[in-house]
């Protein structure tokens, strides 16, 4: 996967969607528990129902880790189906790690290699060594914690250091990573007021952007200094999507759920005249 395919799917899409799988067990609709793997079998339903108007999924790995030996294979048999069936959309191990080299070298074998998503996202906490692991891989990515769309991340994210915010820093102190071409970095809709700043020094990076609906972002105040002239965004939705309905048409709600994003999405897109 290269930045150019994942344009090229959002320039035929008109869609600059994300869906975060986020599985939880206890939410999916109660039919699907008596197949040999519930998790995928809502997965698979999901992604069958709503990729026409998405160019990338996003699996949340704590909640696969969370069912344990059964998740774990849910995972497996979720990226399969995505690499098999539709490569040519964008895939995201959300697993925000991060650690010393020789594990994050695990880490992102295990990811990026074993299980063969596109991209992981890191926290950047340890440093350069915690990350360039990660960026060794050709034609996949890092999607590096930057801001945040949690309560929380005013603790840390806004501290000034040095006349400068401290996710400024740390964008900074990225480029000079080995494999920087590598990189994108996530910024939470929750913070629309830090994308002017974030893109006058990555300008034509890919941000990944959660916090759309359900967490109060908009998705408008995103775009507003967020879109570069080739996009440059992945807007994350998850359970405002995949949720959408718990009973026997949950796959199908889902799919109107992504198409009113995508419809948006699209009128931005012709009103910014990028497409």
């Amino acid at each position: 996967m290269t930045p150019q395919s994942i344009t090229l799917e959002i320039k035929k899409k008109k869609s600059f969607l994300c869906i975060g799988l986020d599985t939880d067990i206890t939410k999916i609709p109660r039919h699907l528990l008596q197949t040999s793997s519930p998790i995928f079998e809502f997965n698979k339903a999901i992604i069958d129902s709503t990729n026409k108007f998405c160019v990338a999924y996003k699996p949340n790995i704590a909640f696969y880790e969370a069912s344990g030996e059964e998740g774990w294979r849910a995972l497996k048999l979720t990226i399969d189906y995505l690499n098999n069936n539709y490569p040519e959309i964008f895939t995201i191990a959300d697993a925000k790690r991060g650690d010393i080299g020789n594990t994050s070298q695990m880490y992102a074998k295990v990811f990026l290699e074993d299980l063969g998503f596109d991209s992981v996202t890191v926290s950047p906490y340890m440093g350069s060594d915690s990350i360039e692991p990660f960026l060794e891989f050709e034609n996949k990515y890092a999607i590096m914690l930057t801001i945040t769309s949690n309560r929380g991340s005013i603790d840390y994210q806004n501290l000034d250091c040095n006349n400068k915010k401290l996710f400024q820093l740390i964008i900074e102190k990225s480029r000079k990573f080995k494999n920087p071409q590598r990189l994108m970095y996530v910024v939470g809709a929750t913070k629309p007021e830090f994308f002017k700043i974030i893109r006058e020094i990555i300008p034509d990076s890919f941000l990944l952007v959660p916090g759309v609906g359900t967490q109060g972002g908009s998705l408008s105040k995103v775009c507003e200094f967020g879109l570069n002239n080739q996009v440059g965004v992945l807007i994350n939705s998850s359970r405002e999507i995949i949720y959408a309905s718990s009973g026997m048409d949950f796959a199908e709600n889902a799919a109107v759920k992504a198409k009113t994003f995508q419809e948006k999405m699209n009128n931005i897109l012709l009103q910014k005249k990028i497409y």
